[in-house]
């Protein structure tokens, strides 16, 4: 009998007789080489993956670019997004909290066995638990009680020790990141990673998204968009596609309610008193950080985005793209899709989808919810039926 060759026991129903038939071996069942030319691309991407050898630290980025068929159609470019919700953490804020980490490590600032603490709105949290336990470390972490539970009990599940704070002013000492700041003084072989103003964070996307998106588009990009909360997704990227590029593509903070920032750029440079809020976790700023400072002057400009516009991508992505996005993303694809509008048709822009909407599902689909927040409105009727929650 042939070592490549498979037996299969059969036998009659009219005699005890056994038999074994030969079948035919997987190698002769498929060609490999035809199926591999099926799929190139992933082929090439497994190639220049391979294994995550130091664990899940090397796991982080090389998320793909989604292009989103419906808006594309609609608005005659190519809308691409990054698909950060597929890092191991779940969300873009892997990458910062890896390299904030790294940082410290370069610098001495942390050894075996010591403890991070830092004050975050949930995914850069959630990066750091991951990172943190990958590497050995402790995490203490500092929040608005603002943000919803679900990211607050995942933390905690991560091995977080969290403490949800009231959520005040950056110029009030009891602000979270002040709190962390505090805290982490109090402790020995401790470090405060301070993700708004270490510009670590910023570092990041210079050297892992800004490229990604560049090679990824073989240089073919016109226009990229997103938010700002500590600004190192929008300063890395921008800084190196205006770099590569000698300054074409065009780079526009996307900004929700409440937050200063539309205002500066497009006033350039007045800086207003934050008012107002937005249903957006995590982004938004009453100040530039310092992981803004360096390249604000480099923005063509800013898109402001109601929570309406919002709340609507996040229904019409699940429907249109099948893609789970929260609310935050979401506000980048309609960033996004109003930069088209504005560019018109024939470019190519790309925005960061942050995360899914795992972390948020019992507001953005609960109707109860969604009228306190006035918003209910805002889904379009032939998406109501996601309105699962009450």
């Amino acid at each position: 009998m042939s070592s490549r060759t498979f037996l299969v026991r059969t036998a009659s129903r009219a005699t005890t007789t056994t038999r074994f038939t030969p079948i035919r071996t997987f190698a002769s069942a498929i060609s490999v080489p035809k199926i591999d030319a099926m799929h190139p691309g992933s082929i090439e991407i497994s190639k220049a993956q391979q294994v995550a050898t130091n664990g899940l630290v090397s796991a982080i980025g090389n998320t793909p670019l989604i292009k989103l068929k419906t808006l594309s159609q609609q608005t005659g470019c190519d809308i691409l997004g990054k698909a950060e919700f597929q890092n191991p953490g779940g969300s873009v804020k892997d990458r910062a909290a890896l390299f904030v980490v790294e940082d410290a490590e370069r610098k001495g600032l942390i050894k075996p066995g010591g403890t991070v603490v830092e004050g975050t709105a949930g995914n850069t949290g959630i990066g750091l638990a991951h990172v943190c336990r990958s590497k050995g470390y402790k995490l203490v972490i500092y929040m608005p009680n603002t943000q919803s539970q679900g990211k607050i009990d995942l933390l905690r599940l991560l091995g977080a020790e969290v403490y949800p704070v009231p959520a005040v002013a950056f110029d009030n000492p009891e602000n979270y990141n002040h709190q962390a700041k505090r805290h982490a003084e109090r402790l020995d072989n401790a470090v405060w990673t301070n993700q708004f103003d270490n510009t670590a964070n910023r570092q990041a996307h210079i050297e892992t998204t800004g490229p990604e998106i560049w090679h990824q588009t073989g240089g073919k990009i016109d226009a990229f968009t997103c938010a700002s909360g500590t600004a190192g997704t929008i300063a890395g990227v921008t800084r190196y596609l205006k770099t590569i590029s000698d300054g074409k593509v065009q780079c526009y903070l996307a900004d929700p309610p409440g937050s200063v920032l539309y205002t500066y750029i497009t006033s350039k440079g007045k800086l207003i008193e934050r008012s107002g809020s937005s249903i957006t976790e995590g982004i938004g700023q009453g100040r530039v950080t310092d992981n803004l400072a360096p390249d604000i002057d480099l923005l063509d400009g800013a898109l402001h985005v109601p929570d309406e516009k919002s709340i609507e991508m996040v229904y019409r992505c699940l429907d249109e793209e099948g893609l789970y996005l929260g609310a935050s993303s979401c506000l980048n694809v309609a960033a996004a899709a109003q930069l088209a509008e504005k560019l018109g048709p024939g470019h190519t822009i790309v925005t960061i989808l942050c995360d899914g909407a795992y972390r948020y599902a019992d507001r953005l689909f609960s109707r109860k919810w969604l009228e306190s927040k006035k918003l209910l409105g805002a889904v379009p009727e032939h998406l109501h039926r996601y309105i699962v929650l009450e």
